[in-house]
């Protein structure tokens, strides 16, 4: 038996529920089953979710991918937007430029884009609590031609400029902290108390319940691990959720196989999930790492299944 480099015990907490969320199964499904039909390559705008391991995996198997429809260069081939929902603006482009595509959005997603159409349609100022350049932010401002308050924290809620005695509405992006949320939440109805909110939380259920899990294990971590990707807002807002709640330090983990070892230094105890598009794969294997250099106590917690699916299109599973 090969002698580990280091013998040194660490307690490993693996977390529950944690990885691939129902939206983002369903969008790498959706590329595969694209590659099955049509055969390769097919074209992807923007990586379809953000984890390197996944699109080098769909790019390994014909899927080519890009950031703007115009870098299609066979216009015969299909192409499949991302799962964090596209403005109106690129199907409309497809359309002009003939091309088949596919839209992967995360259905929970969609429901925030249909509930700014029908805000619109009643005559709301609209409310967008989001990060700032994230896909799904561009995607959710640019259902409609009017415009939407982007705010990004409490400060910005001060900055708002409408007036009270006007129709105001707001929506959330579905990867924020619940808890960060909250507050702006808060701060939204202090200024504006005929606020209206969504009829159903925002923040969707497997962002809610990797940051509760983290939540019930992080004060009895010196570190705590999140496999994910940095472009990646549920993936960073697990990272805070973690120091926030008692971690003595968190950090995001997206290149496992670089991973310094000198991170372990002294450390007794780690906390350990993955975020809502890092597959159970990354899990395994860095916990593979670990036994490999360390002598791992392992715990998992007990956790509810999540038992949540969203199909596919039909179309992509008929044939051609």
């Amino acid at each position: 038996m090969q002698k580990k480099v280091n013998q040194q015990t660490i307690k490993l907490y693996l977390t529950g529920p944690r990885g691939l969320c129902a939206g983002v199964e369903r969008a790498i499904n959706m590329v595969e089953e694209a590659l099955k039909k049509y055969g390769k390559p097919i074209y992807v705008r923007h990586e379809i979710v953000h984890n390197k391991y996944v699109v080098d995996k769909l790019r390994s198997k014909g899927a080519i991918f890009i950031d703007e429809l115009s870098e299609i260069k066979n216009k015969k081939r299909p192409v499949i937007f991302s799962a964090h929902g596209v403005p109106k603006s690129v199907p409309k482009q497809a359309k002009q430029l003939n091309l088949e595509y596919h839209d992967a959005t995360c259905p929970l997603v969609s429901k925030i884009h249909r509930e700014v159409e029908n805000f619109k349609r009643k005559k709301y100022n609209i409310i967008l609590i989001g990060h700032s350049g994230h896909p799904e932010v561009i995607g959710t401002m640019g259902q409609i031609s009017s415009k939407i308050h982007l705010i990004e924290n409490e400060k910005d809620v001060v900055s708002l400029n409408i007036n009270q005695n006007e129709k105001i509405a707001y929506v959330t992006q579905t990867t924020l902290s619940v808890d960060d949320t909250k507050s702006i939440i808060l701060a939204i109805k202090k200024k504006y108390p005929n606020a209206i909110e969504p009829k159903k939380d925002d923040i969707c259920y497997a962002t809610t319940n990797r940051q509760e899990a983290v939540k019930k294990i992080a004060s009895q971590c010196d570190l705590f691990i999140v496999l994910g990707a940095k472009n990646s807002s549920n993936s960073l807002r697990l990272v805070e959720v973690a120091k926030q709640y008692g971690a003595k330090k968190s950090m995001l983990a997206d290149k496992i196989e670089k991973f310094d070892l000198k991170y372990f230094k002294k450390i007794k105890s780690v906390g350990l999930t993955a975020s809502a598009s890092a597959p159970e794969i990354l899990v395994q294997n860095f916990i593979s790492y670990l036994k490999e250099n360390f002598n791992i106590i392992l715990q998992e917690t007990n956790y509810i299944k999540e038992d949540v699916t969203f199909k596919i299109p039909q179309k992509l599973k008929e044939t051609n």
